[in-house]
């Protein structure tokens, strides 16, 4: 018989992946069998539904073989060689709120651990909210472009990983940023809506017409201030598009300040495009699985474009 107690960062999961999750390499048949079977107690009692959630601090005894079970979670572990640096702007005990600098990758890729998830995954691990038998690792809710500078939501345990996904699926989480676009943008306000489609090179492509492959894109814009031959903006992504402010406004010929990529004229006196998402927006409207607490709440931080 093994006993395991759930963590906190596993709280929400069902218990039927939670067994798949410690149990790898167990045929699907053994861990139904035991359900069927009732050789699995949750705080004490037997039970045959593999659908029920469990909460941190839940105590299961599982009347298994050892041969199935691994030791710890099977987790890449690259990120416990970082130093945990990163620019809290906002913490509870569900979620990290994060200004990335531009320049950083949002998630790793290849061989290095030099991305804000692993940066976070190692500031959770020193202060010990981090637990290395876990099966579910601290991960970000969303991403931002490498050279887009912002906030960034990540998630300390299952439950508030699934929340706040589908809450950004949903827009009942707004995310707003500030630009410096060339040229001076008229109308001072509006709403831009097309579609972008991937074309290799790491570029998209806006199109106010529909054309095959592509996502429909939408954002507001509103004009903060004009200097000189530059617009200073307010964007609210309406969707979620890889590149979709750098394209869209380079369509309509006013390109961020220093992007390059989509035909700015200028960097600016910088070495990255100028944009930051500085505002999240929380405006639940509906069951948000103890979170609710973050109905109302808006965090922010000032912009440097």
């Amino acid at each position: 018989m093994k006993t395991v107690k759930i963590s906190k960062a596993d709280s929400g999961i069902r218990l039927d992946k939670f067994l798949f999750k410690i149990m790898p390499d167990a045929p699907s048949g053994v861990i139904y069998k035991s359900l069927r079977k009732k050789r699995i107690k949750v705080n004490g009692k037997r039970t045959t539904d593999g659908t029920v959630q469990l909460d941190g601090g839940d105590v299961l005894e599982l009347y298994i073989n050892d041969e199935f079970f691994e030791k710890g979670a099977d987790n890449d572990d690259k990120w416990l060689g970082c130093d945990g640096n990163i620019s809290v702007v906002y913490t509870d005990e569900n979620i990290v709120v994060m200004n990335k600098p531009s320049g950083m990758k949002s998630q790793d890729s290849g061989d290095d651990a030099d991305s804000l998830e692993s940066e976070f995954r190692a500031y959770l691990y020193k202060r010990g909210e981090l637990d290395l038998n876990g099966t579910y690792l601290p991960s970000l809710c969303h991403r931002i472009d490498r050279n887009t500078s912002g906030l960034v939501i990540g998630a300390k345990n299952l439950k508030a990983h699934r929340i706040i996904t589908e809450k950004i699926k949903t827009r009942e989480i707004k995310k707003f940023y500030i630009c410096r676009a060339e040229g001076r943008v008229t109308p001072e306000s509006g709403k831009l809506e097309g579609y972008i489609l991937k074309c290799g090179n790491d570029r998209v492509k806006f199109s106010e017409n529909r054309i095959d492959g592509a996502k429909p894109s939408a954002l507001k814009y509103r004009v903060i201030k004009y200097e000189g031959n530059a617009s200073v903006l307010e964007v609210e992504l309406l969707s979620g598009r890889t590149h979709q402010i750098r394209a869209t406004l380079a369509h309509y010929g006013h390109p961020l300040v220093g992007d390059k990529k989509y035909g700015a004229k200028s960097d600016g006196g910088g070495k990255y495009q100028s944009l930051s998402a500085y505002k999240l927006v929380f405006g639940f409207k509906s069951q948000s699985g103890g979170l609710e607490y973050l109905t109302g709440k808006e965090i922010s931080i000032e912009a440097n474009v």
